[in-house]
């Protein structure tokens, strides 16, 4: 039960100004390609903030904004959602709401993969005046330096990719969070996690242990911050443990700490999981319910 938020427009000094207004100069011809793009922005302000917050928290997770040099030295830009073909229900249901992007397969990989591609016009005309219009941004050092630079090459109308060193500097759209308690107190910062969490192969394991101890562990590259709001949140003082990759390491164990974890992506009221994480955390909580240890947590029905 999401609550959504459905506005046209905005007065100022007597005039209405759309919403959703493009980033950059969209051409005609690109908006004449982008058949799939649903042109009355009310339907994308409708899209629930819980939604938008959770596709960032997907996209931060196992997701990235592709900037590269065409053959012709062109500049070309898409976001790229990439997950197991196992997981395509994952991508058909975030395409099921936003309704723009491809979904691609590729089935001849050992390990057989889905995307979700959402090409540049998309970004300009929804994805990117949605974030700004819920002040809703990337978590991660590096999904964030790519949503900079996107919006940089559209604010400035970049088209050859050799313009981009000109630039030593390259603004932040939205001011970064400096403390845990910055990044916990974030509105979106809950329904992000989610989909952070949702994110195959690193954003979160429901684990049994061969002790058959419960756990939950979120795994990304270092980010001091953020893994300690992350601590907050499940109210815990475990350390994080620094991988040899560089990867950092959230995980908890303790009854209290499940029980937090269960609270959370149970009774919290949140945008929920999908796909396989859907299926990996229910089958969790049965393993859960059937533990001597943990039988008297509170489980949902």
């Amino acid at each position: 039960n999401y609550a959504t938020e459905l506005c046209s427009c905005l007065v100022y000094e007597g005039n209405s100004f759309p919403l959703l207004a493009p980033i950059g100069t969209v051409s005609t011809q690109a908006l004449k390609k982008g058949q799939n793009l649903r042109l009355d922005k009310e339907e994308y302000l409708s899209i629930p903030y819980q939604f938008i917050a959770f596709l960032v928290g997907f996209i931060d997770g196992d997701g990235y904004i592709q900037i590269s040099k065409t053959t012709k030295g062109y500049i070309a830009i898409r976001l790229v959602i990439c997950l197991s073909l196992e997981d395509i229900s994952s991508l058909e249901y975030i395409y099921s709401v936003l309704k723009i992007g491809k979904i691609q397969i590729y089935r001849d990989n050992k390990n057989p993969i889905c995307k979700l591609v959402i090409n540049k016009t998309e970004l300009q005309e929804v994805i990117f005046p949605l974030l700004k219009h819920h002040d809703i941004f990337f978590l991660t050092d590096s999904r964030r330096a790519q949503f900079d630079l996107a919006m940089f090459i559209f604010k400035n109308d970049l088209k050859v990719y050799n313009q981009i060193s000109h630039y030593k500097e390259i603004p932040t759209i939205f001011e970064q969070p400096k403390t845990a308690l910055d990044y916990f107190s974030l509105a979106f910062f809950k329904n992000w996690l989610v989909g952070f969490t949702n994110a195959a192969p690193k954003g979160g394991s429901f684990c049994i242990k061969k002790n058959n101890d419960a756990s939950f562990q979120l795994k990304q590259r270092i980010h001091d911050q953020l893994f300690e709001a992350l601590k907050l949140l499940f109210n815990t003082k475990r350390n994080i443990s620094i991988e040899m990759d560089r990867d950092a390491q959230f995980s908890v164990s303790s009854k209290t700490e499940i029980q937090a974890v269960i609270d959370f992506f149970s009774f919290a009221g949140l945008h929920p999981l999908i796909g396989l994480k859907n299926i990996q955390y229910f089958k969790w909580l049965t393993n859960l319910r059937n533990s001597y240890r943990y039988r008297n947590l509170n489980f949902p029905k």
